[in-house]
């Protein structure tokens, strides 16, 4: 009887003939692949078989070359998973590392250091001064770079030494110094991690990684509150040093570690070796990214310049309209940095406000990790965050119509939905700006920078003299929210006027369908 099976005679003819599996083309669902082993292959023609019904590709080779895509692929993403999970951790103390401020200015920061006025407003946004110069040239530099994680595990290294320094100062202007320098290396991280993932996932992964990713912000806010109250109440003249010293002491110290964890944990680009991979992983990972209609449109293109990405940007003029939305956004995201204030207006001592800051962070982190896959599972980016913006507004509008103390409290946990919105946010730039990786890192960089120019215009949005109730700064917030909104609405308009128009010229001209930006 002549066996008709791929490769008869061999040991892959005889697990086909027990389980009766066979491989499958490259499809679109992605179900099963052809490793790129030795370079390209055409999958046209790797099914087809001679007289004889021995495949045409050698037996050996077939032994190796198919394997089941959905194994692989489960174990690339798991093993990326868990590696973006490492990035939380950074994320979480480089928040940490820029809000810790607020936390010491509850036991003696401002009057140590002579502060008057609004000069604590000022050592607020002098961070985001040198965050926002930096991140553009820091992601163009990192898009060259084979080795991202030694990159950002240096600049964490001397962010931590940094905020150690921070407790050692003694003037108002030395502590001015050094936050505007903090700033300037903390820039690095975040566009840097957001652009890293751009490179490994997807665009029907990006929603949830991102908000993975973003939920470190609000972890940083939910327990290094907690952090803070148990160093503040402990550790105060330890040493000889007061309280707020030994936060900046022990975060920064944190920090450094890390830090030297990071260079071995953290993620290279798919096309570096990454000896966390197995080989076919490693040939999955890039394959993933030329299936993707980011690097497919790139590599369709005419070679370019890396530079060349930075001038598309800045040429696009959706980036800036995008980047004045999310400042906008982060304009009414801005009692975040002083939450500690807003909780101690309840009247409880500094210990217990900081511990009443945790639930309402958890809650808002665990409502981003289920708006951000249900955004990736129906493939919707505006109403997503619109949804949240709403409820941050209900919640600004009840802290202005009473001082009761439940109800206050009440809108706290309002209020951190917002940042849920910016989560989606970041997501939908990842999507929509993916023509070549070089204008994909320059779009990621230049729209955090004009939100972090939010941040500094939002830090006067909050002096002593307009508290407790704080009523003008809920205002403005509900002001800047209502114009995100409005602006991102315009956005999507244009996008689905463009979606159509390549859907017209598709039909006019017989071609399959493109590429689509999601909405």
């Amino acid at each position: 009887m002549t066996n008709t099976e791929p490769g008869a005679g061999t040991l892959y003819a005889y697990i086909t003939r027990i389980t009766r599996w066979k491989p499958l083309h490259l499809s679109s669902s992605g179900m099963s692949y052809r490793p790129l082993l030795g370079g390209a292959v055409d999958y046209s023609s790797h099914h087809d078989s001679d007289a004889s019904g021995r495949s045409s590709d050698d037996d050996s080779t077939l032994t190796f070359d198919y394997i089941d895509r959905s194994i692989v692929e489960k174990s690339l993403l798991r093993k990326l998973d868990l590696r973006v999970a490492f990035l939380v951790l950074v994320y979480i103390m480089n928040y940490m590392d820029r809000t810790n401020a607020a936390a010491a200015r509850l036991r003696g920061y401002e009057e140590d250091l002579g502060m008057v006025g609004t000069q604590f407003n000022t050592l607020t946004s002098i961070l985001y001064v040198g965050y926002l110069m930096t991140q553009a040239p820091s992601n163009m530099i990192l898009q060259r770079m084979k080795r991202p994680s030694l990159y950002l595990s240096s600049c964490m290294a001397i962010w931590g030494a940094l905020t150690m320094f921070m407790g050692a100062v003694q003037t108002y202007h030395a502590a001015l110094f050094l936050r505007f320098f903090l700033g300037f290396v903390e820039a690095a991280f975040f566009p840097g991690a957001v652009f890293l993932l751009s490179r490994w996932y997807k665009q029907n992964e990006l929603g949830l990684r991102t908000a993975l990713l973003s939920c470190g912000a609000s972890i940083s806010n939910a327990f290094g509150a907690l952090f803070a109250s148990g160093i503040l109440g402990s550790l105060d003249g330890a040493l000889g040093f007061t309280a707020w010293r030994w936060l900046f002491f022990v975060e920064g110290a944190l920090t450094i570690v890390v830090a030297l964890s990071a260079i071995w944990i953290l993620p290279d680009f798919p096309s570096t070796p990454n000896v966390w991979l197995l080989p076919d992983e490693q040939i999955l990972a890039k394959q993933r990214m030329e299936e993707d209609v980011a690097v497919g449109n790139e590599q369709k293109g005419k070679p370019r310049e890396d530079h060349s990405g930075l001038t598309e940007a800045l040429m696009d003029w959706k980036v800036w309209w995008v980047g004045a939305a999310m400042n906008l956004m982060v304009c009414s995201m801005s009692f975040g940095i002083f939450f500690p204030t807003l909780s101690a207006t309840m009247g409880y001592s500094a210990t217990t406000s900081l511990l009443l800051c945790a639930p309402p962070w958890i809650l808002g982190t665990a409502t981003s990790f289920v708006v951000a896959r249900h955004s990736d599972v129906t493939g919707d980016r505006f109403w997503h965050i619109v949804g949240p913006q709403l409820i941050s507004i209900i919640g600004f509008m009840l802290a202005i119509s009473t001082m009761n103390t439940a109800m206050r409290y009440l809108s706290l946990f309002l209020m951190t939905q917002g940042p849920v919105a910016y989560v989606v946010s970041l997501t939908w730039v990842m999507n929509t700006f993916s023509q070549t990786n070089s204008k994909r890192a320059a779009a990621i960089a230049l729209i955090n920078s004009m939100a972090s120019v939010g941040t500094v215009i939002s830090s006067y949005f909050w002096p002593s003299s307009w508290g407790p109730s704080y009523m003008n700064s809920y205002m403005l917030c509900i002001l800047t929210s209502i114009m995100s909104m409005t602006m991102l609405w315009v956005f999507r308009w244009h996008l689905s006027r463009c979606n159509e128009a390549a859907e017209a010229e598709e039909q006019a001209l017989g071609l399959p369908r493109g590429f689509r930006y999601l909405l």
